[in-house]
């Protein structure tokens, strides 16, 4: 901007008429920023609250996918477990403005059975979920309320557990039994990247038609959030039948 302003006025103005017109420049410059970032967290649509399991500590996968997410100019939120009252309200919150259309949690471990206390909490908010994914919930727990598709990755032979269909719950429910892969456990479901390409797959298959406009990364009180001013970058998802069974290299 600098360049081209040096080469467009230097040669055809005197020097004492520069000064105010590249000051003038310099303040529209700032103006056209700013508005550039408040027009993005105004209307950015979609959201994924990604949940982490206890002590904050084992879970550190879901930041690895929130990363991958990111760079796809995915929103993203992470946070412990016993966020999950906070987040709902945060949820309802942009949903009711209209500023977030689209939601989707995914969980790990007790983030996996946070997840469905969230979705609950939501729908009872009025708000629907467009996805939520679970990953080994250590407790067996139902889900009630509003939800598109729920899809439960567990390892039957360990420490998670199947979920049920609750009161008044309306969608898609998929418990998806990981038991056959060998080297999957509890501790490392969230952390192993084929696992995580299949999470993102269904993270890309529901937002496939959800626009997304950006703002910047931010990191604060041991939660990660950010945002992508990029359109276009969410790719069409594979089917539901073939993000079961194709796993990523």
């Amino acid at each position: 901007m600098r360049s081209v302003g040096g080469s467009t006025f230097g040669g055809l103005l005197p020097r004492r008429a520069r000064y105010p017109l590249q000051a003038a420049a310099l303040s529209l410059l700032m103006l056209a920023s700013a508005i550039g970032v408040g027009g993005a967290q105004a209307t950015s649509s979609s959201h994924v609250y990604l949940l982490r399991g206890a002590f904050n500590v084992f879970s550190l996968g879901m930041d690895q996918i929130a990363t991958r997410l990111q760079h796809q100019g995915i929103d993203t939120t992470v946070a412990n477990y016993l966020s999950w009252p906070t987040l709902t309200e945060e949820a309802a919150a942009g949903y009711k403005s209209g500023r977030v259309r689209t939601i989707i949690l995914v969980g790990h471990s007790s983030g996996a059975v946070a997840v469905t206390s969230m979705a609950t909490r939501l729908s009872e908010l009025g708000v629907p979920v467009k996805l939520a994914i679970g990953l080994d919930p250590t407790s067996h727990v139902a889900v009630s309320g509003h939800v598109d598709r729920y899809v439960n990755y567990y390892i039957a032979n360990g420490f998670g557990d199947p979920v049920e269909k609750g009161p008044g719950f309306s969608g898609v429910l998929q418990n998806v039994d990981l038991e056959h892969m060998s080297d999957l456990s509890h501790f490392n479901i969230e952390k192993n990247r084929a696992m995580q390409g299949m999470v993102i797959r269904d993270i890309q298959a529901a937002l496939a038609t959800a626009p997304h406009d950006t703002v910047a990364c931010d990191s604060h009180g041991g939660r990660l959030t950010c945002a992508s001013a990029k359109h276009g970058l969410v790719k069409q998802g594979t089917a539901e039948s073939e993000s079961k069974y194709n796993w990523p290299r």
